[in-house]
């Protein structure tokens, strides 16, 4: 594919994220570092290239954490990237770090969290992020500081100019109600496909709220005997329908789903990530999205 021939123009469609006019189709950068989440990339040029040739065909949304190797995607992207374009909306993630085997570890104080925001910054080399999100634990961790104190310490950030917008992450509908109310979140960040359909009640509320919604685990699981979309046969039948891939088909259905949500494709190759942005083009009809939704009844709880 040459300079001549992007993917998508407008790749689907403009959301506001805290300010910013971004392209509902993004960039995750968490496949950037080695296996794991951990270490430097398989190939720094290639994952070089992959930042640069996002940019290049219109994504204005790169979401990172610092804990992504650790250290290594901020600094790819900063390599890659900066001096950043005005427009470019890159968010991060605190409320985890990782410890030299690769361990996921909570750092849910507003200590931390102020530590881990700066962190980014510095990394990045840039004086605000577009927004950042909260990263709860599923369940309670030893030591985690009430919600309420984490966010009173992100609106604090916010107010003083370091990030633009206040995110949250692997949040149940009360945690997100809260979050909405003390700290007017401009995003939520939870696991959602075409196969788990558990947080719709979730996706409901921020689409009601002008509220972006960018799901992770959008195809699936990546986890060994999970459920992954691009196995369904129905998904593969549109797929074969529309001259696309399952992938783009679950992703396509993603943003014909509901206008809030932002997609995140994160991949280590060119390629890929052309393949990624296509799914802008990949246009479903009423029927076949009849069909998609049909796979998994959502779930209203």
């Amino acid at each position: 594919m040459t300079d001549a021939t992007r993917p998508t123009a407008a790749l689907a469609g403009t959301y506001d994220l805290a300010g910013y006019q971004v392209n509902r189709i993004g960039f995750g950068a968490m496949q950037l570092p080695g296996p794991g989440v951990m270490g430097p990339p398989k190939d720094h040029d290639d994952a070089i290239a992959v930042l640069r040739r996002a940019v290049e065909l219109g994504v204005n949304h790169i979401d990172t954490a610092q804990f992504y190797g650790p250290d290594v995607s901020n600094a790819l992207i900063r390599e890659a990237l900066h001096p950043y374009a005005d427009d470019l909306a890159i968010v991060s993630k605190v409320g985890a770090r990782r410890d030299t085997k690769g361990q996921w570890l909570p750092a849910l104080t507003p200590e931390a969290v102020r530590e881990d925001v700066e962190a980014n910054l510095r990394a990045l080399g840039t004086e605000r992020l577009a927004a950042v999100n909260l990263r709860l634990q599923e369940h309670p961790v030893p030591g985690q500081a009430p919600l309420e104190d984490l966010l009173a310490a992100m609106v604090a950030m916010r107010e003083e100019g370091l990030i633009a917008g206040v995110g949250i992450s692997t949040a149940d509908h009360d945690q997100v109600v809260q979050a909405i109310e003390q700290a007017a979140v401009v995003t939520v960040q939870n696991a959602y496909s075409l196969l788990d359909r558990s947080d719709e009640a979730v996706l409901r509320l921020c689409s009601d709220h002008g509220i972006s919604y960018v799901p992770y685990f959008p195809l699936g699981s990546a986890f060994p005997g999970m459920k992954k979309v691009v196995d369904d046969a129905t998904v593969q039948a549109v797929a074969q329908e529309t001259d696309a891939t399952p992938a783009q088909v679950g992703l396509a259905w993603l943003l014909a789903h509901d206008e809030s949500v932002l997609l995140i494709p994160g991949t280590s190759s060119v390629a890929h990530l052309e393949q990624n942005l296509a799914v802008a083009s990949v246009q479903l009809s009423d029927s076949q999205l009849a069909r998609l939704d049909a796979i998994a009844a959502p779930s209203e709880g």
